[in-house]
């Protein structure tokens, strides 16, 4: 390979671009898609897409849900943007945080018509930028001028790397006395990928040859640091530190995958929507997002690599459990991690058991 990029370093370089409003080429055997991410989308880059041909907004299904069109393409939806249209048209449906005042979008005209494919993997793309998943495509020539300087992406090389889990390796270990346990220690790992790293907390020398008691972790900067009273997740955080340092050993898993995989700004975006009345689940969906867009195969990755090979799970998440043991981790028991209920959260709880199957 040399000094050029390899497809992940290509792909991580795109994710840049998107957030920071630059195009990408996506190109498969017949056509070359020129992609932007709306979120990031300016009326100057508007007008320079415009020029290039007609527009199309790719959209998920969960957001055409709430726009009350088709999905035609089954998971996703493909717009046709009217001649003229401005940022501020494409922006409301893109995001729903206007869509209580303005309920009624459109007319929209969805399209059937080719592959939706370069469109699917846009839409990929913008979610693992964290941002929101809607892009604006233009169909190009592959040859056209004035393209050199963008990253280009062919499908056939991008699809498996959409759709599996980065490789995680150590960085470094070193030890950390902490209030659960003196004898802690922290473990760093990062993405082949060029992506955000997770951290492994060791409490006390847990044994590798029987199951360890552990603790599957998302990062929630509003519960974690700031004890918001809105989720449970500061008071299972320590709760599950306690516990181990009760037991004299475990292992926390500590993923970078804030808002159950959407990332900081979305959740803050969903919160507003839940500030409307809408729940966890429904705010997720007006978004363009599902349910939980997190991989918890990065658990199981972390827990291989650790020696790890059967855990006591502390978790309220039968999707922990399934995912753990399809990727090679025994789960010998569940270990209920029922605390941090409050009056603020207590309709989120209700919405996570009835909605997201969580033993509460």
């Amino acid at each position: 390979m040399g000094l050029g990029l390899s497809i992940i370093e290509r792909m991580t370089r795109a994710r840049g671009d998107l957030r920071m409003g630059v195009p990408v080429v996506l190109t498969d055997a017949q056509d070359a898609l020129l992609v932007i991410a709306v979120e990031a989308l300016s009326p100057d880059r508007l007008a320079a897409l415009a020029a290039l041909g007609p527009l199309e907004l790719a959209l998920t299904a969960r957001r055409a849900e709430t726009l009350k069109t088709p999905a035609y393409d089954g998971d996703m939806v493909r717009v046709s943007v009217p001649a003229g249209a401005g940022l501020g048209w494409i922006t409301a449906l893109a995001d729903p945080v206007d869509d209580l005042r303005v309920p009624m979008k459109g007319p929209l005209r969805g399209l059937r018509d080719g592959s939706a494919a370069l469109h699917r993997a846009g839409l990929s793309l913008a979610k693992s930028a964290q941002l929101l998943p809607a892009i604006l495509a233009v169909r190009i020539d592959r040859n056209a001028e004035g393209l050199e300087a963008l990253t280009h992406l062919p499908l056939a090389l991008i699809t498996a790397e959409l759709a599996r889990s980065s490789p995680l390796h150590p960085v470094v270990a070193a030890r950390l006395p902490m209030a659960a346990s003196a004898a802690g220690r922290v473990h760093i790992f990062r993405p082949e990928d060029g992506g955000v790293e997770h951290y492994a907390i060791e409490v006390g020398r847990p044994d590798r040859a029987g199951p360890v008691l552990a603790r599957l972790h998302s990062a929630c900067f509003t519960g974690d640091v700031l004890g918001s009273l809105k989720c449970d997740c500061g008071p299972q955080l320590r709760a599950a530190l306690s516990q181990m340092g009760e037991a004299g050993a475990g292992v926390l898993l500590y993923l970078n995958q804030e808002g159950r995989g959407i990332g900081l700004a979305n959740k803050m975006r969903a919160y507003a929507l839940q500030d409307q009345g809408f729940d966890t689940v429904e705010a997720n969906h007006r978004l363009g997002f599902e349910d939980d867009e997190r991989d918890f195969r990065l658990g199981a990755s972390i827990l291989r690599e650790m020696g790890f090979s059967t855990v006591r799970l502390l978790t309220n998440n039968p999707a922990k459990i399934t995912m753990m043991q399809a990727n090679g981790i025994e789960v010998a028991e569940r270990v209920p991690l029922r605390v941090g209920k409050t009056d603020q959260n207590a309709a989120y709880l209700a919405t996570k058991a009835a909605k997201s199957g969580h033993l509460l």
